[in-house]
This record gives structure tokens, sequence and C-alpha cells, in this order.
């Protein structure tokens, strides 16, 4: 589609088509068989687990830990611990992985992929160069030379949203009854705080930057036509679904002001729309200690939607992100008669492209039972009124 114009395509994967990603995997199968035997070929198993240096300092930690067992008297115990713990010190410094094995670790998800290389630079080099070669001549695709980077482990590299790279830490903690280099050469994951973060936080318009460069929530004013429930609950399913995706990271904590930012938007959002203070909407609202929410009617009684934890939603697998559909539809949700009608869009099914709307009306809103959508939705906004298509309206009177 160019300028709501469709074009016929004979080559290429329509982008943004629910079909996209299985064609991706299709196709890119001849990807995926290349790098395994790319690496099949490349790989070397290591000869030794530990460098002979290592080796020799374990072995007399082991010497001393056997003559400690078998000591008679309290004055040779003591200087045999004070002297495993030099050889202990001494181990932890010294590099232990004898590096002379070669690995290459590759994982796609559908046409991003990365590939981990136990090597040299140059083996790095020679693998790009292969693979921008193949791509081209077998595939006809093109490798992005701005995305495709060269990157040491060490350095952060961004995949799927994540921050990851291979630590390079020596130090030391507790692991049982001996201390051990537990977080060296292991594989970290970290939010990108400002790529992704703050970036979802200006876009939604959830907060704003100060003249100082500080930033502050603010008020979302496409939710203000919206019910307090309806905030509430668009709030929520944004907190939910960010911390259910980073779930995994090592500085899960640092949401801990994304949580912040996001509930007192929350709370701006719902002052501006009953014309209050903050504290008015907390005292109101209060449910239990430090917390609040909105309380509502079921079948089964009164509940409370509280406003959600980040820190729960971490191995939360029962945690819904998903926005309620009443927050969408009426998140620009017009007031006047003559202002809804020229917005020319369906209060129920969205459409835009009708040749003509009608307000449907009830007599009194207490009489709707929630059983269909539309009634749910206008006794969520207490509106006797809903602009529809002839379409959507039709359908109405006929049930």
């Amino acid at each position: 589609m160019e300028n709501w114009q469709y074009h016929k395509t004979y080559s290429g994967c329509p982008q943004g088509g629910i079909i996209s990603p299985i064609l991706a995997n299709i196709y890119l199968h001849e990807l995926d068989k290349y790098v395994a035997e790319t690496a099949e070929a490349f790989n070397i198993p290591r000869e030794s687990r530990y460098t002979e240096n290592y080796k020799q300092i374990r072995n007399k930690a082991e010497s001393v830990k056997r003559r400690l067992r078998t000591a008679e008297n309290s004055d040779e115990r003591k200087a045999l611990i004070q002297e495993l713990k030099i050889v202990r010190a001494k181990m932890m410094k010294t590099p232990s992985k004898l590096q002379t094995d070669k690995k290459i670790k590759y994982i796609r998800y559908a046409d991003d992929f990365i590939i981990g290389v136990n090597g040299s630079k140059e083996d790095c080099i020679k693998i790009k160069s292969n693979l921008t070669k193949f791509i081209a001549d077998n595939l006809k695709m093109e490798l992005s030379e701005e995305k495709t980077l060269i990157t040491h482990s060490n350095t952060s590299a961004r995949f799927l949203g994540y921050d990851f790279r291979v630590r390079r830490n020596s130090a030391v903690r507790k692991h049982g009854k001996w201390t051990q280099r537990t977080l060296n050469n292991s594989v970290e994951l970290n939010i990108p705080l400002e790529g992704k973060i703050m970036k979802f936080l200006f876009d939604n318009k959830i907060i704003k930057q100060k003249q100082n460069g500080g930033i502050i929530p603010t008020t979302r004013k496409s939710l203000l036509r919206c019910t307090d429930l309806e905030i509430v609950s668009a709030y929520n399913a944004e907190l939910r679904g960010i911390c259910n995706y980073y779930s995994l990271a090592s500085n899960f904590s640092s949401l801990n002001y994304f949580s912040y930012l996001m509930e007192y938007s929350c709370l701006h959002t719902l002052a501006a729309k009953h014309k209050c203070r903050i504290g008015k909407i907390k005292s109101k609202y209060r449910a239990g200690k430090g917390n609040w929410g909105i309380p509502y009617e079921t079948k089964k009684g009164h509940k409370c939607c509280l406003f959600a934890d980040y820190s729960k939603c971490r191995n939360d697998k029962t945690a819904n992100d998903k926005i309620p559909n009443t927050t969408v539809h009426h998140a620009y949700a017009r007031n006047k008669f003559e202002s809804r009608l020229k917005a020319k869009i369906c209060e129920l099914c969205g459409n835009t492209e009708a040749t003509h709307y009608e307000i449907h009306h009830v007599h009194k809103v207490k009489d709707l039972k929630g059983k269909e959508l539309w009634e749910q939705m206008m006794i969520a906004k207490r509106r006797k009124t809903m602009v529809l298509c002839q379409e959507c309206h039709a359908n109405i009177h006929k049930k």
C-alpha cells in the first residue's frame, strides 16, 4: 500500500503481514543450514579444561587440604589454614580457561539473528564475509552493513530489545563451602533503559521534560474520556507487559523508577479527569497500606483493580497485559453530537470508511444489562448515546 493505493508485488515479503514471520522462517531455513555447516567445520573441542598454571596452583591447594585433614595439633592446623587462604587467593586471580577451543553459537528470530563466536577477531571477519556472500549469491538478499557489527563479547549488543554481553568479572562469591568466580564468563541480560523504556514513556506522553533537563510524570490527555477503571487498566496492562518481557534482565530492579513514573502519570490523569489534586485521588481509592485501586462490581460481588506492582510481574505467568477494548475505542472520544459525528468513527467497531453514521440512543443507562459489547461501553462511559456506522446500528436493532 502506497498512499492508500494497492499495488501488486511479485517478489519480496509483505511488511506487517501476519504470514510474514512464517514466510521468513521458510526462506531463511537455508541460512540456518549454512550456519550449521559453518559451525561444524569451525568448532574445535578444547584439549583441556584448565591451563597448566591454574592446575599447578589447584593441585597445591588440594595438597594443603589433605594435610589439613590429617593435622594433629592446633598450631599446625592454623598454619595450614593460613597457607590455604594464600593459595586460594592466588588461584582466584589466575585465569583458568585454556583458550584453544573454538565454537559458533547461532540464534535467529524471524529475520533477526545473532552469531556468537568463541575465537579471534580474524575468525569473525572471515565468517561475516562468507555470510554476506552466501546471503547475496544464494538468497538474493542484502546484509545490512550498518546493523551487522562485530562486537567484543564484553561490549553490550542489542538483540530482541535486550542488551546482552559476556561478563569479565573476577569478583569472588561464596558458593557452598568455598568461594568461586561465579560471574566470570557468564551471559548478562540488561534492559536498555534509555533506548527502550524512556522512549516508550516519551512516545506515549507519560512523562515530559523540564527546562532544567529533568523529567516528570504528566497527564495523558488521550485517556481523559475513559472511566477510572479503564485508565488504571490501561496503565496496568502497559506496566505488566514491559515488566514481564524484561523479567530475565539482571537490572530488573531499575524498573522501579519506570513503575513510579507510570503510577504518578496515572494519578495525574485521574486528578485531571476529576479536576482535583493527586492526594484526593489516593485518599478516595485507598485500598490497604500503601496500595490504591479502583473498586468495581461483578456478578460475584465487589472487587478492586489495584495499581500493578512491578516486582510481582517478574515471575507471574498469569499476568494479563491486554489493554481493554473500551479504553482503545474511547481514547479520543468527544462529547458533542456534532463533533462526534464529524469525526466519522464508529465508536463500536472503529470503522472510518462508512458513508453514513448514526446516533444510537437508550432511555436509561441503568436499564442496560451489559451482556453485549455496546452495552458494556455505554455503561462504562455512563452515556446514553453512541455514534455508530449503519451496519453496527442495524445489527444492534436486529437483536
